[in-house]
């Protein structure tokens, strides 16, 4: 049958548009997909690290969230800055079960030494290109005598800095699409590494649309790391995680209680969302310890996973640490001959801290007896003041404090100064010290965001070998340093 001229000119028409779709298709450039969480380092040790990026389908957050896209990628890293002769890591898929994340552990690294990767990714393995490369020195070796320089951050909240809460504005500067002007100050101190030290995403804030499901969760992650700071931060700045409450399940959480989200989800979404275990190994636990040259080793406590319930009445049998955890604690502990020996933990040992609350280590109706215990388990076994310290961060102020046994105290204080408070001090009667046992050296003055910097200088040409601790506020100004050294 002969078609009339002008159905047979649509029908030709139809079919370039088709056969064009399909070019389209089949030739769809890798500049289709993004990477607008940047790419990331982790966990990195004397030998390993962990690399990770985010495969998108925008370049940047939509909708206050970032969609993710299928494709694969691999890693290329070496100690070239043209990644000439890189090592490449196999192919990974983005899937949606692991929320299109591209994880990888790699080992063989040298110790002490300046690694630079990046990966390549695209729909398929034909059709690759080159994303943008970072840089991470690996840990020097537990014989070296080198200089440590890190920073320590926690309780970064994204809603109160964006949208503000009662008593507090919003931050205002133009440059709020940047996120946390702390950043820049961090980079400008060009540390070795960055430790977030829990609440790094806020599952409960704001209250009203408060994260439930395994995509609401993911969701404060997206839009919370693509903030321009973070990606510039990651991109030269490897990173260290740990979670506390927020970023578990909601405020003081233990794994109790009918509501979502559930503990194990809390879990594995923080698994899911940072380089802290490697991803081939589903068992790894996320209490460790690192050894970072002769004088400086640290442990990272998880204060989620194990603990009691919250309401328990405190005793011998109430932990926040759980059993194995705690064994390993102290057993590494003795068997370490590291000069300065710091535990990173997410919560306080030391304080003071609010009276009413159940949540930590120094909370009289909560785990004090554990806290007490362990210090005087340091003092009985050696483990000295001046070459222990205790880091920590969860408290909205910050301060430096010594325990009655003369332990120290530090923390490191929110971020962000729309999620800071005035603290609580020694003698106050709402206070978990109201006898005013701790000696308290510094505390903020007024409400303010921030960061705490450690430096430790190795011993040398007759100098002893020195710890730094300097709290600093949001904007990179010192608020106050505390120095020792070696006998």
């Amino acid at each position: 049958m002969l078609l009339p001229p002008n159905l047979r000119l649509t029908m030709k028409r139809a079919l370039l548009c088709i056969v064009s779709l399909s070019l389209t298709t089949l030739t769809s450039p890798a500049a289709e997909i993004h990477l607008a969480q940047g790419i990331l380092a982790g966990e990195i040790t004397p030998t390993t690290a962990i690399l990770q990026t985010r495969l998108t389908a925008s370049p940047g957050l939509i909708a206050r969230d970032v969609a993710g896209a299928p494709g694969v990628g691999r890693f290329e890293i070496g100690t070239s800055e043209s990644l000439e002769n890189a090592h490449q890591t196999p192919w990974i898929t983005a899937t949606p079960e692991r929320d299109f994340i591209l994880k990888a552990h790699v080992d063989g690294l040298r110790p002490n030494t300046q690694y630079h990767y990046r990966v390549l990714y695209g729909p398929d393995a034909a059709r690759t290109k080159p994303g943008p490369a970072g840089r991470f020195r690996t840990l020097p070796g537990p014989g070296a005598a080198a200089p440590v320089n890190f920073i320590l951050t926690s309780c970064l909240n994204y809603a109160f800095f964006h949208e503000g809460t009662k008593g507090q504005p919003a931050y205002s500067g133009e440059d709020r699409h940047l996120g946390y002007p702390a950043l820049d100050a961090v980079l400008r101190l060009q540390p070795d590494f960055c430790i977030f030290d829990g609440d790094c995403v806020y599952y409960d804030h704001p209250v009203a649309t408060r994260a439930q499901t395994q995509a609401e969760l993911r969701k404060k992650w997206h839009e919370q790391y693509v903030q321009e700071r973070f990606v510039k931060l990651f991109a030269r700045v490897p990173t260290y995680w740990l979670k506390d409450d927020h970023d578990h399940r909601k405020n003081d959480s233990d794994a109790t209680g009918n509501y979502e989200p559930a503990h194990e989800l809390g879990i594995a979404t923080f698994r899911e969302q940072v380089p802290v275990v490697n991803p081939a190994d589903p068992q790894a636990v996320t209490y460790r310890t690192l050894r970072m040259g002769r004088d400086l080793q640290l442990w990272f406590v998880e204060g989620r996973d194990y603990r009691s319930p919250n309401r328990m009445p405190d005793g011998p049998a109430k932990s926040i640490w759980g059993a194995a955890q705690k064994a390993w604690l102290q057993r590494t502990l003795k068997e370490s001959d590291a000069t300065f020996k710091i535990l990173v933990s997410p919560t306080p040992l030391v304080g003071p801290d609010d009276a009413s609350k159940l949540d930590n280590h120094v909370n009289p109706l909560g785990f004090r007896h554990e806290g007490e215990a362990f210090l005087a388990w340091l003092k009985d076994n050696g483990i000295a003041p001046g070459r222990f310290y205790i880091i920590c961060g969860d408290r909205h102020w910050k301060y430096h404090s010594v325990h009655p046994s003369g332990y120290e105290e530090l923390t490191c204080g929110a971020l962000n100064r729309e999620n800071s408070r005035m603290g609580r001090a020694p003698g106050d009667p709402q206070s978990t010290d109201p006898r005013a046992l701790v000696r308290q050296i510094y505390t903020d003055a007024t409400p303010s965001g921030g960061f705490l910097r450690v430096a430790v200088q190795p011993a040398a040409a007759g100098q002893a070998a020195r710890i730094e601790f300097t709290q600093h506020d949001d904007g990179g100004k010192v608020l106050h340093t505390h120095a020792k050294s070696t006998p």
